[in-house]
């Protein structure tokens, strides 16, 4: 691979938790240099969350989303500090925060604040609820957004109450959703010269995320109810069902894979039903069609299933954690890495998803707090 494609760019970041820091880290995998400036009394908060503490000021919590990032810590209160970051920004081409709506002007991190420092800089705000309207200062989470988007109300059983997706996709989403606005803008102030603000917000990424029923919703009135199975609202078979020893997924999403599971079912019966025609006709008969479809699972493992199918049509097994991470084709893959770690020695981690001519990015662990100061604040520090 011919170097990192942002080799060059200098980041500078006052973030925390999830949305910032996971946005952020792509930057540094992919090869800016992402400096997070943070407090000197212990820091980014995430770095003390437990239970797999990594010595002081450290934590597996903290790395899944800071991999590969510098550490400088800076009380921006101060005159001093102050004077610090500034001389940073002058050599940055970015400045990352994912504070409440009001805080990045009084912090003096906006573009307004920096620009006579650097025209060029681009500012990326990444908030709870947005810098311009009545939430401005409430602070927010991730999960409050799955609530109050309607995606809890969307997920789990009928008859369950109202549940979460299992980790903070609304922190992830955002994070990626902020670096696209941010890169657009960094091209175009390397043109023009002129920097700016970027916002985005977990409450809009999380309504973002309605896609389909949000549009449904919006010009038919129509309420997408919770199905069964986590099945598809308007296709099928498309859920989970029972096997003879756990749980395996179907995604029947065109007619072409609907014959596919009847002939490796050796169900051709259920190809002629007049119940189950088209994917439609099925969606309208799930419960029937379920029942049908669970006495032949049964018959057979998930990994029998899954070899009789043999890629011919979309199906996966329903694994617990561990499956998943311990699972050959994840070893195949390359998806579980290592990088070496001061105190653990080595680190496991998850490889960085995206792959540059056919190969996947170098990784490293996160600076330990402040154990950069010296070569980037210099001596004084």
């Amino acid at each position: 691979m011919i170097g990192k494609p942002l080799e060059g760019i200098r980041v500078l970041t006052l973030e925390q938790f999830g949305a910032g820091p996971y946005g952020t880290m792509f930057l540094a995998e992919l090869g800016a240099e992402v400096i997070k400036v943070e407090a000197p009394q212990g820091g980014d908060p995430s770095r003390q969350v437990g239970p797999h503490k990594l010595g002081e000021n450290d934590s597996e919590y903290f790395q899944a989303w800071n991999l590969g990032k510098k550490s400088v810590t800076v009380d921006m209160k101060s005159e001093a500090g102050r004077r610090q970051f500034e001389a940073l920004v002058k050599d940055a081409d970015c400045v990352v925060n994912n504070m409440r709506g009001t805080q990045p002007v009084k912090l003096g991190i906006d573009y307004a604040s920096l620009k006579h420092l650097k025209p060029a800089i681009v500012c990326l705000h990444i908030s709870a609820y947005g810098r311009d309207n009545e939430r401005k200062d409430w602070p927010g989470y991730d999960f409050l957004m799955q609530a109050e988007a309607g995606l809890m109300e969307l997920t789990g059983e009928p008859d369950g109450p109202p549940t979460r997706v299992g980790v903070s996709m609304i922190d992830s989403m955002s994070g990626l959703t902020g670096i696209v606005g941010l890169l657009s803008c960094l091209l175009r102030a390397r043109t023009t010269g002129q920097g700016c603000d970027v916002d985005t917000c977990l409450y809009d990424v999380a309504m973002h995320q309605l896609t389909y029923p949000g549009l449904w919703y919006l010009n038919e009135g129509d309420v997408s109810p919770r199905v069964p199975r986590s099945a598809h609202l308007s296709l099928a078979p498309v859920q989970t069902f029972p096997t003879k020893d756990g749980w395996i997924y179907i995604m029947c999403m065109t007619q072409k894979f609907w014959l596919a599971l009847c002939e490796v079912m050796d169900r051709g019966d259920l190809a002629v039903d007049p119940r189950f025609p088209d994917p439609n006709t099925r969606a309208k008969n799930r419960a029937t069609l379920s029942v049908e479809l669970d006495v032949t699972f049964r018959t057979r493992t998930t990994a029998e299933w899954l070899a009789a199918m043999n890629g011919l049509l979309p199906a996966a097994p329903v694994y617990r954690l561990d499956q998943a991470l311990d699972s050959s084709f994840a070893r195949e893959t390359g998806m579980v890495s290592s990088v070496p770690h001061p105190l653990k020695g080595e680190l496991r981690i998850l490889a960085n998803p995206l792959r540059i001519d056919g190969e996947r990015l170098a990784q490293a662990a996160c600076s330990p707090l402040g154990a950069d100061n010296e070569s980037l604040l210099g001596k004084s520090s």
